[in-house]
């Protein structure tokens, strides 16, 4: 097989369908402690936002997780990085499940979150690596793995949850760590070869000249977009449950709400994937990035029911493809072999932009008595997003050679 097909190969789906089934199991820990945050609350006597704060160290580790990961797999491998994590994980669930002390499982679950990380930026880099021309619809699936995780567990675990409560729900999903993860990154374990990475890197080479922006001024801005779309982002994601009790339509209509954003995300980022082939990584992220502002905006008005149900959908189906799209650019302009360190930088900034707009809104809310203004902030935001990645666009586009 000569170096150019081994790049959308036979062999580069398969390793995209093992992805996407350690991205389901592992990215089970971001979802684990709201899923059990009712039994810990109730176990700990605490108040709700005390019961949040495991899920706010989650995204902590999970944000750094992805930038230190995807340096462990530029050098070593992500079979390494991935059975390190299914370790980190695994022993930060069994831990956590023998504490007495809800402090302790609170930085567990910052460990939890770090080794979380391994299964979302750092893994859809290496598959980024194993594709060209359809790179875009490869990140897109294997990204997917993540909000599809968030939708399988809560049922799988249901009956765990129901029988030996968190404890055990926590166990098990140790035990599944270990067993899924570690067996299945034993198949990554091939490495690109180096011709292949010779032809993938030119084509990104060539479309960094033509920007004339230095990478590493190209990765400070993609972290700052990604961290502006996030913070908009992260306004209906985390708060549209409060919003719909606000309403007077309790907390079971906005987790409904909440669903049709994530199925609707998992629809966007397979789509977004199939544009970004077509159209390239940045065009797709702009795209996504403005139906996301004129979904903020369709909030503004819209307080009955059924137009809430109808507006989350459509948020949804507009935000799912942003976040993979910055790895798609990151492959487009920078070498394979910075993949995983920089996408994990872009990526952390994404996650760091859901943790600082979730804050963000509530804070909003608290001064102003209203999600109005907190919308509007999230406006804002994206158009800083917008802004930059026109930026990119458009010094990157040809320009005229004087006569």
């Amino acid at each position: 097989m000569g170096p150019d097909a081994v790049l959308d190969s036979a062999y580069s789906w398969r390793r995209l369908a093992l992805s996407l089934a350690i991205a389901v199991i592992g990215n089970a820990g971001m979802w684990a402690s709201i899923l059990v945050l009712p039994d810990m609350q109730a176990e700990f006597g605490l108040a709700r936002s005390d019961a949040s704060l495991p899920y706010t160290f989650t995204m902590f580790g999970y944000a750094f997780g992805n930038l230190l990961i995807g340096r462990i797999v530029d050098r070593f491998g992500v079979t390494v990085a991935l059975s390190a994590a299914a370790l980190t994980i695994a022993a930060g669930f069994s831990l956590a499940a023998s504490t007495g002390s809800f402090w302790l499982v609170c930085l567990l679950q910052l460990v939890i979150g770090l080794g979380t990380a391994a299964s979302f930026g750092p893994l859809v880099a290496d598959v980024s690596l194993w594709f060209l021309k359809r790179r875009g619809i490869a990140v897109g699936i294997a990204a997917s793995g993540n909000y599809l995780s968030g939708a399988i567990w809560p049922v799988l675990l249901a009956g765990v949850l129901a029988e030996g409560g968190w404890r055990a729900a926590y166990l098990a999903l140790a035990a599944i760590s270990l067993a899924g993860m570690i067996p299945l990154a034993l198949f990554l374990r091939r490495r690109l070869p180096l011709e292949a990475v010779a032809i993938s890197d030119a084509a990104s080479a060539a479309r960094a000249r033509a920007t004339g922006i230095p990478p590493l001024t190209l990765m400070l801005m993609l972290g700052l977009a990604g961290v502006a779309c996030c913070v908009a982002m992260s306004m209906p994601q985390v708060h549209i449950v409060s919003l719909c009790i606000d309403l007077g339509y309790g907390p079971a209509a906005g987790g409904q709400m909440l669903s049709l954003m994530l199925v609707g995300g998992v629809a966007s980022r397979i789509a977004s994937g199939f544009i970004a082939d077509r159209l390239g990584g940045v065009r797709t992220l702009l795209i996504g990035s403005v139906l996301q502002g004129l979904a903020l905006l369709l909030y503004l008005p819209s307080d009955a029911l059924t137009s809430l149900y109808v507006v989350s959908l459509v948020f949804g189906l507009s935000q799912g493809g942003i976040v993979p799209s910055y790895a798609v650019i990151v492959r487009e302009y920078m070498p394979a072999r910075e993949a995983g360190s920089r996408t994990g930088f872009v990526i952390m900034g994404t996650i760091l932009g859901m943790a600082l707009g979730g804050w963000m809104s509530g804070w909003i809310y608290d001064v102003t008595g209203s999600y109005h203004w907190a919308f509007l902030n999230g406006i804002a935001w994206n158009v800083l997003n917008i802004a930059i990645m026109v930026t990119v666009l458009l010094r990157g586009r040809p320009r005229a050679v004087p006569a």
